[in-house]
């Protein structure tokens, strides 16, 4: 009996903690569904990419959520950033301990294509939304497409295509690059190097140089020397800034032409019209475009004082799709919200009709600009003259070349 009592002790004991274990559950289950659902705005806050992401894209994604009335499925939304540093390794942390931890459904921006590779491999094993509207790397919806990755602003292919031929059909026909030595830059240069061929043009060197160097001397030298027709910056926020200015200051501008392959408005604010006059770039949006940009701008002006770029504009835009697709879905589920965001046509201030494709490509319009020179801006951040609409069909690598494994399940 003694021992049948002891059994029965263990049981009842087993019991009780069986059920105080259900009701912990219950009600931690109970509070994550009633509490906020939590965006992530992962960015570089404090170095050569926060004035193109940084603080103002977690400007803009709280500015589309309080568009939006600030809840969707009855539940108040909440926009959470941080810092990933340029490092792939800090921004997996932040993003595993996001969503594994903190209830985050969906991570934005991640201005840096290694480390927003590194977070599209963690959100496709979590089944969470990535919209990455402030990574480059058109590997993206490439080979490491994901069901769950949305890649929302530009890419490396549609900025190459612009810019690149654009200055190739001016009659350029030899190149030197000049490439940041990781993810962004391996990918602008293979994609821009593509369109060179296609054009007649050719390489004649290509050389890369550290993430967030202070000197170029060396490879602008080399660049020089080269004689090229065209030096090809493929490299972006600081490093094009540095990169522009000590070209200006070794004369290279004189007999060769810069091109920037991935350039932000705030690039052109910082290195000022004098510097930068004559560039031609490829970009998603402007603010002065047309009466919406200029009304939407208005407003993201007023609350941080600075000129929004593409991944600002982006940003908003993918936070406002995702909340009308959660609402329209009737869930959370990662798969489910990427799935009812790739049917639903894309329509706001920076887009018309744009459409997410299966490998998680928003298709949309691309600009080509020239920066003007300084007597020909006429007001606050008149920078750009329109020189074309590039249509998103034709900006876009198709999807059937891009590699990804997402298609051969279809």
């Amino acid at each position: 009996m003694k021992c049948s009592g002891m059994s029965m002790g263990v049981f009842k004991g087993s019991a009780v903690g069986a059920i105080l274990a259900l009701a912990l559950f219950a009600t931690t289950s109970a509070t994550a569904q009633d509490g906020p659902v939590k965006l992530g705005v992962l960015t570089d806050m404090s170095s050569l990419y926060a004035d193109n992401g940084g603080q103002g894209s977690v400007v803009a994604a709280q500015m589309a959520v309080d568009d939006f009335k600030g809840k969707v499925l009855g539940r108040a939304v909440q926009i959470v950033a941080g810092d990933h540093q340029n490092k792939a390794d800090v921004g997996s942390a932040v993003a595993r301990r996001w969503l594994e931890n903190e209830g985050v459904e969906v991570i934005l921006d991640v201005p840096n294509s290694a480390v927003a590779l590194a977070v599209q491999g963690i959100t496709r094993d979590k089944k969470k939304l990535f919209l990455a509207t402030g990574a480059a790397t058109s590997r993206l919806t490439g080979d490491e497409c994901s069901v769950t990755g949305i890649h929302w602003t530009y890419d490396t292919y549609a900025l190459s295509q612009g810019t690149t031929k654009a200055i190739s059909r001016l009659g350029a026909k030899s190149w030197f690059f000049l490439s940041a030595d990781y993810s962004l830059g391996a990918q602008l240069e293979a994609d821009s190097r593509k369109v060179i061929d296609a054009t007649g043009g050719r390489l004649v060197r290509s050389v890369k140089h550290p993430i967030n160097t202070p000197d170029f001397s060396s490879f602008l030298l080399q660049a020089q020397a080269s004689g090229a027709d065209v030096i090809a910056l493929a490299d972006a926020g600081g490093d094009f800034i540095n990169a522009v200015k000590q070209a200006g200051e070794f004369g290279v501008t004189r007999q060769q032409k810069l091109a920037g392959l991935i350039v932000f408005i705030a690039d052109i604010h910082s290195l000022g019209l004098q510097s930068a006059q004559g560039l031609m770039l490829s970009s998603a949006f402007y603010w002065d475009l047309n009466d919406e940009t200029r009304a939407w701008s208005r407003r993201f002006i007023e609350k941080t004082r600075k000129v929004p770029t593409m991944i600002h504009a982006g940003t908003y835009g993918a936070v406002m799709h995702y909340l009308k697709a959660v609402e329209a879905a009737g869930t959370l589920d990662g798969p489910t919200v990427a799935a009812k965001m790739r049917e639903m046509p894309v329509n706001d201030f920076m887009t018309r009709n744009g459409r997410i494709r299966q490998d998680g490509r928003l298709v949309r319009d691309m600009y080509l600009f020239r920066v003007k020179a300084p007597e020909e801006s006429r007001y606050k951040f008149d920078y750009y003259e329109l020189l074309a609409t590039i249509p998103g069909e034709e900006a876009f690598k198709p999807m059937e070349e891009g590699g990804c494994p997402l298609l051969k399940k279809s």
